[in-house]
C-alpha cells in the first residue's frame, strides 16, 4: 500500500488550564483518542482510494486539558478501500502517526508558552 499524504490540517486545538473546582461539580475529563476514516473517492480505473484520516483527542494532564481534531487527506495507491474496517491495526497506526506527531508538536509549543517553562513532551504508546 503506497500512501501519498497531503498536509495535516488542524481543525481544532484547544488548551484549558485545569479547574478542579469546576471538575468537582461537573466531572473530571478523560483522556481519549479516536481515529476515523472518511472515504472521499474510489478510483477503480487507477486502483486508488482517497480518504481523510481524522484524529479526535482529549488529553488530560495534571495542569491542563488539551482537545481537538486534526485531519489529513491520504491517497492510497494500489488498493481500493471499501470500508475503514479493512485497515489492519498496523495500517491504522501508520495512517494516524502524522496526526499524533502534530498533536505532540502543538502541545510542546503551547505548553511552553502557557506554562512559561520548557514544553510538555507527549509520548504515545501503542
Amino acid at each position: 500500500m503506497e500512501l501519498v499524504r497531503e498536509k495535516e490540517f488542524v481543525n481544532q486545538y484547544h488548551y484549558d488550564a485545569r479547574n478542579l473546582e469546576w471538575e468537582k461539580e461537573n466531572g473530571t475529563p478523560q483522556t481519549n483518542f479516536e481515529v476515523t476514516f472518511q472515504l472521499v473517492k474510489k478510483d477503480e480505473e487507477r486502483n486508488a482510494t482517497t480518504i481523510v484520516a481524522v484524529l479526535q483527542f482529549t488529553i488530560v494532564r495534571d495542569e491542563f486539558v488539551i482537545s481537538g481534531v486534526i485531519s489529513q487527506m491520504v491517497h492510497v495507491k494500489g488498493r481500493i478501500v471499501n470500508e475503514p474496517s479493512e485497515f489492519s491495526q498496523e495500517e491504522v497506526e501508520g495512517l494516524a502517526a502524522p496526526l499524533l506527531d502534530m498533536v505532540q508538536r502543538l502541545t510542546y509549543e503551547v505548553t511552553e508558552i502557557a506554562l512559561d517553562r520548557p514544553g510538555v513532551k507527549l509520548e504515545f504508546k501503542n
